[in-house]
């Protein structure tokens, strides 16, 4: 039995009859057409499938799509406001924290959600915070480095942002 799901993507709603047993990660490719959200291990293992689900990061293997029901999801395709691209992905590209690039879209949710809950952790809390996500082409301290440079980047503009609202 087919179930209705109404889920917003990257601000926009996705309306679908879905089986109750349909990933989350499948309903993003195969209904909403978003193919950044990657599909590694599909055991929750590596982290290439992480979203924001509400906000927060969630490996998106281990979610069915009628659990998102009346969410809200951002993908690495909707974490850009405009055409530039966010502060994380600016500093992925300038740090060479990406390789073959199949981990980056997890990576760089994964580290989004630790940025929004701390917005300037040690080498140490960046290690651990992406560690639910396994890139098999660094050693991560490129990615480390890279999360560093965005939270220095957005912290750079959330004080100019509180300047100029003075």
């Amino acid at each position: 039995m087919k179930k209705n799901v109404r889920i917003v993507i990257n601000g926009a709603e996705h309306r679908a009859e879905v089986e109750p047993r349909l990933l989350l990660v499948h309903f993003l490719r195969e209904v909403a057409g978003l193919t950044g959200t990657h599909i590694g291990c599909e055991t929750s293992l590596c982290g290439a499938c992480t979203v924001l689900l509400d906000g927060m990061a969630v490996k998106s293997c281990t979610v069915l799509a009628v659990q998102a029901d009346g969410r809200s999801i951002t993908t690495i395709e909707g974490l850009a406001a405009s055409e530039n691209l966010h502060p994380i992905q600016e500093a992925f590209w300038e740090e060479h924290g990406l390789q073959c690039g199949y981990c980056t879209p997890g990576m760089i949710l994964c580290a989004h959600d630790l940025l929004q809950q701390n917005a300037s952790p040690s080498e140490q809390e960046i290690r651990d915070g992406i560690g639910g996500n396994l890139c098999r082409c660094t050693g991560y301290q490129h990615i480390v480095n890279a999360v560093k440079a965005a939270s220095r980047k957005m912290n750079q503009r959330q004080r100019a942002a509180a300047r100029a609202a003075d």
